[in-house]
């Protein structure tokens, strides 16, 4: 499920920025201590800047693990094993290692999440207009008819070789940016980068500090609508993924509103309390998943997930009746503005 990420970051071409409130910045640095470089992938635009290390063959490496991946899991690219396996009409097809294994992460997610992650979906976001940008609200018998032939159940995977039963496609869209920043994180360590910035479409990653020794500060967007930011976050070697209904959405004739992120269970927008969850961890692709799954889930079972759950993440729940909550293990590190504080309400999670 292709999300909207509620987590920016700003990049200037001399100054080093810190996410966050306008004025907020680091110490300046010159121009020859960072390059970049943009590339448009996923069907978004994604920035690497490094600090350190060698810089152009870093940045050279980075550019081919985006590209290349995408070749892979492209959902309209007639030659990426993802199309070709939602082409392939229900036959045994051999894809790439990298493609199977994205896969199965994608399938074992699925499995912890209780189905909240569900990549089998593309053609209900489809329906409702997500993907085409021709939105409407289907009926309960379409809903239905297209809930039929989802369910991850129907994906086999034996080694390479997969099978999609019952007429279901997949699309990784939702760990496709996260696996990216792991793979380029990974890129630019081995060409000697020790501090970076990842700006993957919204999905921020970080590679060690700043420069200067000092962490990054990482903005949360207004998930009620506004432009501005509620909060900050510091941080050092972490991804910070967001998801919530805010930006990709229409009104529909009946005046309400629908955004994209889909229960699967109902083929409808979740609806669980929660405006968006931000997931703060050192995998990309499981911060990818998850910060989906705990806004399909709602509060308590997000919590609960958070609480039992072997994999180390931390998260930020904003919530419809006005409260932030916010795991014990990046607490210290989060600073809601001045402004948001009569509005909004922090909690600690334990």
């Amino acid at each position: 499920m292709k999300k909207i990420l509620a987590v920016f970051i700003s990049l200037l071409s001399i100054t080093l920025t810190d996410c966050g409130k306008q004025g907020e910045s680091s110490s300046p640095l010159q121009s020859s201590q960072q390059d970049s470089i943009s590339v448009f992938a996923m069907d978004t635009y994604m920035t690497v800047t490094v600090y350190d290390g060698d810089k152009t063959a870093a940045l050279e490496a980075a550019q081919t693990e985006i590209t290349a991946l995408e070749k892979l899991i492209s959902v309209t690219d007639e030659n990426s094993d993802i199309y070709k396996l939602d082409h392939n009409g229900g036959k045994p097809f051999d894809v790439s290692y990298e493609t199977s294994e994205l896969l199965s992460f994608a399938l074992d997610m699925n499995k912890k999440t209780d189905g909240a992650l569900d990549i089998t979906l593309y053609n209900v976001l489809r329906e409702w207009g997500f993907t085409t940008g021709n939105y409407k609200v289907p009926s309960d018998e379409t809903i239905e008819a297209l809930l039929e032939n989802t369910g991850c159940e129907n994906i086999d995977i034996m080694e390479n070789t997969v099978t999609l039963y019952n007429n279901v496609s997949v699309d990784l869209g939702s760990v496709g940016k996260g696996e990216a920043g792991d793979r380029v994180i990974k890129v630019l360590k081995e060409n000697g980068v020790s501090s970076a910035l990842l700006d993957l479409g919204g999905n921020i990653q970080t590679l060690g500090t700043k420069p200067d020794g000092t962490l990054w500060k990482i903005a949360i967007r207004d998930p009620s609508g506004g432009e501005g930011s509620i909060a900050k976050i510091e941080v050092a070697d972490r991804a910070v993924i967001t998801s919530g209904g805010y930006e990709r959405y229409f009104t529909g004739d009946d005046g309400e509103v629908y955004w994209h992120i889909l229960d699967p269970k109902t083929g409808r927008p979740a609806r669980n309390g929660i405006l968006s969850a931000t997931v703060i961890g050192k995998s990309g692709r499981l911060c990818d998943a998850l910060s989906t799954s705990l806004f399909v889930m709602g509060e308590q079972k997000a919590v609960d997930y958070w609480k039992n759950s072997a994999d180390a993440f931390d998260m930020i729940l904003v919530t419809s009746d006005g409260r932030v909550l916010v795991t014990k293990g990046i607490y210290n590190n989060f600073t809601l503005y001045d402004e948001y504080s009569s509005a909004l309400r922090v909690e600690m999670i334990e």
